[in-house]
Formats: C-alpha cells, structure tokens, sequence
C-alpha cells in the first residue's frame, strides 16, 4: 500500500533532529493532522526507550486516534515505530540520523501504512506524496525554530 521513503541533508546535528522527532509529545505544535499527542508508557529496555503513545489524527471530517509502540534507539540515533491500535490495517515507520561529513546531518524516513477504511484510503491514496512531503517539512520547520538556520 501508500509507502514513502526519503532522504534529506539538514543543517543541523544528527543529534537535534533525534531529539525533535523523539518528542512525540510536542507533534500537535507543528504537525499537520495531528491534533492531540500522549505518552502511555515509558520504558527503558536495554538498547532503547520503549514509548507507547496515542496520536490523533485530523483530517477533513475524519477524527482518528491510533496507537503506535516507538522505540527509541539514542546511540544509534534510529527511531522505529509500530502500529498497536485505530484505523489502520498496519503502519511502521523509522527514521535514522546520520552525521555528515561535511556538516549537518542526513535525516532517512520510511513510512509503510494501510487505512481499514477504505473510504479514508481512497482519500489519503490521492494526496499521500503530497501529505508525506507536508509532514517532513514541518520536521524541517520545527528544527529551524528550535535551533535557528544550522547547528
């Protein structure tokens, strides 16, 4: 079904970017569609950070709230979600920050979804590039907010 993987080169640490998109919490400050963030869980398991966290969706007249199992994984700087609960069929997600050589960092995303309601499948399947694209630019708009034009 909808997939989206790319990479972009940022002006800022491999560091930052991690602690952006780990704080789940914050996603209603700046990400398009979500409209209510909350941490169930928190839990420290060895290599990683272990979240379960509900999100809510917002999108025309659909109101949706799933749950997801993130994994945060700090020394490798690699964040991988799972779906646990809502209106999709699956979804799975990561992203991975890189150092790079000449400055900044390089910032991998992956998402891989599928809505149980078709109607709403239908729907995201027409603008998926397009809301994929939105929401890693507010990633990108986020971190300039936070932390200025580059680290």
């Amino acid at each position: 079904m909808p997939t989206h993987q790319e990479t972009k080169h940022l002006p800022y640490s491999a560091q930052q970017m991690y602690d952006l998109v780990a704080d789940v919490e914050r996603y209603p400050q700046f990400l398009p569609w979500n409209a209510a963030a909350r941490i169930r869980s928190r839990e420290a398991c060895g290599d990683h950070e272990l979240l379960l966290a509900d999100l809510v969706i917002s999108f025309k007249v659909f109101r949706e709230k799933f749950g997801s199992r993130v994994k945060l994984y700090d020394a490798e700087r690699r964040i991988d979600t799972e779906y646990l609960d809502g209106p999709f069929r699956y979804m799975k997600s990561w992203w991975h920050f890189r150092e790079a050589e000449d400055g900044g960092c390089d910032v991998e995303f992956f998402v891989d979804f599928e809505f149980k309601n078709a109607i709403l499948q239908k729907v995201i399947g027409v603008v998926f590039n397009e809301a994929m694209h939105m929401i890693v630019r507010a990633f990108e708009k986020r971190a300039a907010a936070l932390y200025g034009s580059g680290a």
